[in-house]
């Protein structure tokens, strides 16, 4: 076998390879290959082929390590030492078990169990329980361990009582044992540092994670992942349990495109390298969840299948019933229903009942729901009420899970009172799982979770025609994540290096094109994202404050509010009007949508000055109302307005409504948000704060002539319009300013930007601030654009500022043309300084656009957002 590249001859004690293997294993397999270059005994022989063999099979060359394993045993057994040729046979037995042929694995660490003693059975013990870990047979495992522990204790072997503490909180992992397992996990990374095992010590640190992960600790999960994926590459290692535990995590977090991206890469490697024949098995399966999670439920179903193959004909009965579970969903999930797949989905839940799984919840779910699409009603309520099993200290995900189990079984029922009480502790449980997270991304998909328990809640309300319940219910889960601001301390060194860094590669990038370059700006902006991510939140003290209906309309006075909530792809529209809450069906929420891209797109056309020819923005803005707000439109009065849009909706130019043409429109992504912006006081020194970036000729005059109207504002531009300038100058600002180029990343809402002298100030930059500016005006194209992502939240360059304390915010939502926004600036700044709010003052400066299509199209591409 050849020196792997880098490696240096170097002498070891042959007691010493087998230590050495599992912690550098390119240092065992070029230190084996000393020793037997000499003349060494039979049992020194035999260490060295044994140490090669566990160092390639660390590596992925299981093949290679049982044919290692077969001459070391032949020498173990011309040695005549017993105690050689068991530990040579139990790490057989162990790699056989790995390679899928358990049957013959388990065979050998029995002969290796009755030809040791002492400490050295426990060092066999253990290996046999890594076999039965893998099979599923966690109980037998458990007491493999529970006996080599105090053995090896005993005899002071601390690297295997630290590989014994390891897989002992494996198997207390697997049956629930949180606190157990991170015991002997915190022990085993003692003794695995202690001793300078530094592979397994990154694989403590992995399982470390994995901890946090079943605690619902998201944050904490990603960093010990991402530390031990730092440690593994030290020691040259690619550890295919890392990338399936990393899949795992993220599609708890809501990210299953990068979940499944993570498995996608990981198959490659696969493909490319080889694996562990059980290895092939979990990455397939992990492969099947993330395909599954995106919704490519073909790809779900064969990757699945590949998986439940392999698992059967290594006998690991566990691993193949929960595989068998994700080909069951994605058929579910495909439209199949029926008495067939109910009667496979049953016999799984049982299966996976009695093997203790932690999937038999969602196949007691999945059943409960097939059955009462099957009108089995007695079939339904007792799987319902197996999927609503769950103890108290369970994770808040699980928690929420089994909330809905017993809000499905409560309607089913008739019983709507249990159903609405399940449906608002699920919740609970899922506001208590997302203010674990500091990172706003992982906050706005956490809500994705709750989708089902507010439809459940919100088809009641629609059912019983009761507006008021429907507006509660749509703001239960409606933009929390904008509830709080997100936690990332201003002073993180490490993240304003990185924000700089990444400033400085792009503005490069925008003068000249480089592939280096390009492959440095997405490694800065995934630091960037995974520091973020890594967050830790906050959860907030006391009970979380409630929406609350009467101050709402106490708050409201003269002003209409209109929400729109979505039930079953029907678009509703609730009016708060003089107290009065009342509700109006408007139409199909896709209608709506082909509505919102026609006006979008025409008003792209027109703010460039392009043809005339197409329909008017005055039939536009007609059809526009009727899509959108339907009989609600003719209830408005001359009235301010509120919009409440759900997320999808949310780059509606509001102004292209006749309805709202030439009326004072705040729009939120919730009531709350705008009750919160209410609140809101100004700050007490007025300071005003002007923003021009580079490549503006129309901005530098937009801006010019608002410094003469404000004389004491400070102004940033020509080379000054630094992001730490513009950032310490807009903390806390009483208005503020921008003119600069944005830029709307849909692939990553969060690195969307604002061009600046040195660089884009992202969204990550923005949340560095310790309070945004009172009001804010970005004259910039697709500013107040956001993705809408998880249950109806919305991330975005302008969403991302309401969280921090900005009380209005004008921006717009399609492409405008740079010149004609000078006057609309202008004249909206003449309106603030008169005293009237940003909604009014944008109002009148858009009436004030008068015939000029250009600036028409201008005035109603902006949005007022917030109060």
């Amino acid at each position: 076998m050849p020196t792997p590249a880098g490696s240096a001859d170097v002498a070891v004690a042959p007691e010493s390879l087998l230590p050495l293997a599992l912690s550098r294993p390119h240092d065992a397999i070029a230190a084996a290959q000393v020793l037997l270059s000499g003349e060494p005994t039979p049992a020194a022989a035999s260490l060295a082929h044994q140490a090669t063999a566990i160092a390639v099979r660390q590596l992925g060359d299981v093949t290679a390590a049982i044919r290692e394993l077969r001459i070391a045993l032949q020498l173990a057994e011309r040695s005549g030492r017993p105690d050689r040729e068991a530990d040579v046979l139990a790490t057989l037995g162990a790699t056989l078990g790995r390679a899928g042929r358990s049957r013959e694995g388990l065979a050998n660490l029995g002969r290796a169990v009755d030809l040791s003693r002492g400490a050295l059975t426990g060092r066999v013990l253990v290996r046999r329980a890594d076999v039965l870990l893998i099979l599923g047979r966690h109980r037998e495992a458990l007491d493999d361990l529970r006996s080599a522990i105090p053995r090896l204790r005993r005899s002071g072997d601390q690297v295997w009582e630290a590989r014994s503490r390891n897989y002992r909180g494996f198997v207390q992992l697997a049956l629930g044992g949180t606190k157990r397992a991170d015991a002997d996990f915190a022990v085993a990374e003692r003794l695995y540092a202690a001793t300078g095992q530094e592979f397994e010590y990154a694989e403590a640190r992995q399982n470390r994670g994995l901890v946090a992960f079943s605690r619902g600790d998201l944050p904490t999960a990603l960093g010990y992942l991402d530390e031990a994926g730092r440690r593994f590459e030290a020691v040259g290692v690619v550890w295919p349990d890392l990338a399936i535990d990393r899949c795992g995590v993220l599609l708890a977090a809501g990210l299953s495109t990068e979940a499944l991206a993570e498995m996608d890469q990981a198959i490659v490697r696969m493909e490319a390298e080889g694996a562990q024949a059980t290895k092939r098995g979990e990455l397939w399966f992990a492969a099947a969840s993330a395909a599954l999670a995106t919704g490519d439920l073909p790809a779900a179903r064969d990757r699945a299948d590949r998986a439940r193959r392999l698992f059967s004909a290594q006998h690991r009965e566990w691993w193949a019933v929960r595989s068998s579970m994700v080909q069951l969903e994605a058929r579910y999930l495909s439209g199949e229903k029926g008495p067939r797949l109910l009667r496979r989905v049953s016999e799984v839940a049982r299966r996976l009942d009695d093997l203790g799984a932690s999937e038999a919840s969602s196949a007691h779910l999945l059943a409960g729901r097939l059955a009462l699409a099957d009108g089995r009603a007695r079939t339904a309520d007792r799987h319902l009420e197996l999927a609503g099993r769950r103890s108290k200290d369970a994770p808040p995900l699980a928690r929420s899970a089994a909330w809905l189990g017993k809000a499905l079984r409560s309607e089913a029922r008739a019983d709507v009172r249990g159903m609405l009480s399940a449906c608002a502790r699920g919740l609970d449980a899922l506001d208590e799982h997302r203010l674990t997270m500091g990172a706003t991304e992982l906050r706005a998909l956490a809500t994705g979770h709750g989708a089902e328990l507010a439809e459940l809640a919100l088809r009641d309300a629609l059912r019983r025609d009761d507006a008021s319940s429907l507006l509660v219910w749509g703001e239960r889960w409606r933009a929390t994540a904008l509830t709080v601001p997100p936690v990332r301390p201003s002073d993180d060194e490490q993240l304003v290096g990185d924000l700089a860094a990444l400033r400085d590669v792009v503005r490069r990038l925008d003068a000249q094109r480089d592939a280096a370059l390009e492959r440095e700006r997405r490694r800065l902006e995934k630091a960037v994202r995974e520091r973020a991510l890594r967050a830790q939140g906050q959860p907030l003290s006391g009970s979380t404050t409630r929406f609350d209906v009467e101050e709402l309309v106490g708050a409201l006075e003269e002003t209409v509010l209109i929400e729109l909530i979505e039930v079953d792809d029907v678009l509703h529209a609730v009016v708060v009007r003089d107290g009065t809450i009342s509700r109006h069906t408007v139409g199909p929420v896709a209608t709506a949508a082909v509505e919102v891209e026609r006006s979008r797109f025409r008003l792209r056309w027109l703010a460039h000055g392009r043809s005339q020819r197409g329909p008017s923005l005055d039939v536009l803005g007609s059809r526009l109302g009727e899509a959108i707000l339907g009989p609600a439109q003719h209830l408005l009065g001359d009235r301010p307005v509120v919009m409440v849009p759900p997320g999808r909706l949310q780059a509606l130019p509001w102004g292209l409504l006749p309805s709202m043409a030439d009326r004072p429109v705040n729009v939120v992504p919730s009531a709350a948000t705008w009750l919160r912006a209410r609140r809101l006081r100004p700050p007490s020194d007025r300071r005003v704060v002007l923003v021009l970036g580079p490549g503006l000729s129309a901005g530098r005059a937009e801006v010019m002539r608002l410094a003469q109207r404000y004389p004491e504002a400070t102004v940033l531009a020509n080379g000054d319009a630094t992001a730490e300038k513009v950032l310490h100058a807009l903390d806390g600002a009483w208005i503020a300013h921008i003119a600069a180029h944005g830029t709307f990343r849909s692939d990553s809402p969060l690195f969307s930007s604002l061009r600046l002298d040195d660089g884009p100030l992202t969204v990550y930059d923005f949340e560095r601030l310790h309070r945004a500016p009172y009001r804010l005006v970005l004259s910039s194209c697709d500013s107040g654009l956001a993705k809408p992502v998880g249950a109806d939240e919305l991330l975005g360059l302008s969403s991302s500022l309401i969280p921090l304390g900005a009380a209005g915010i004008l921006a717009s939502v399609v492409p405008v043309n740079d010149p004609a926004t000078v006057p609309l600036m202008t004249a909206l700044h003449d309106n603030l300084q008169a005293g009237q709010s940003l909604a009014a003052a944008f109002a009148g400066a858009r009436t004030a656009a008068a015939d000029d299509p250009v600036a028409v199209a201008a005035g109603r591409s902006f949005v007022a957002l917030g109060a």
